[in-house]
């Protein structure tokens, strides 16, 4: 089976420059780990939830916030992105992804086309949908 079956192909990406506040604006509102980064239209790094807490300090919102705090949110996404993340090509199929899941300690997988533009995302969960099959009562 295809990637381009199971992935999620709503992208939800982020210019290089754009603000963490901006960033942490979108993880938000929307309910998704991971964000892609892109440049001319072409991906050039991915952040995660995970990314985007570290960069954060837990007094943001709170009476003990201060202006470095808030500076914070000031810096950009390319300061906080794993660039040149491992991606997979929209026509590779599930077993691929299964490997590259298996072979490096990462929980989505950017899905692109053969001009390297973004098209889908795969996490670990999409595979293991795909491979528990719903019982019947």
């Amino acid at each position: 089976m295809a990637i381009s079956k199971i992935m999620k192909s709503q992208v939800v990406a982020v210019d290089m420059d754009h603000t963490i506040r901006r960033v942490n604006e979108l993880f938000a509102s929307n309910e998704f780990h991971h964000l892609l980064v892109l440049e001319d239209n072409k991906l050039v790094g991915i952040i995660s939830d995970r990314d985007l807490f570290k960069s954060l300090s837990p007094r943001i919102g709170t009476p003990a916030e201060t202006l470095q705090d808030t500076a914070l949110l000031n810096k950009k996404a390319h300061q906080i992105m794993t660039r040149n993340p491992i991606v997979i090509n929209q026509k590779a199929a599930v077993q691929d992804a299964i490997e590259i899941f298996n072979q490096n300690k990462i929980s989505c997988i950017p899905v692109v086309n053969d001009e390297h533009i973004p098209v889908g995302i795969l996490s670990w969960r999409d595979i293991m949908k795909l491979l528990v099959k719903p019982t019947s009562k």
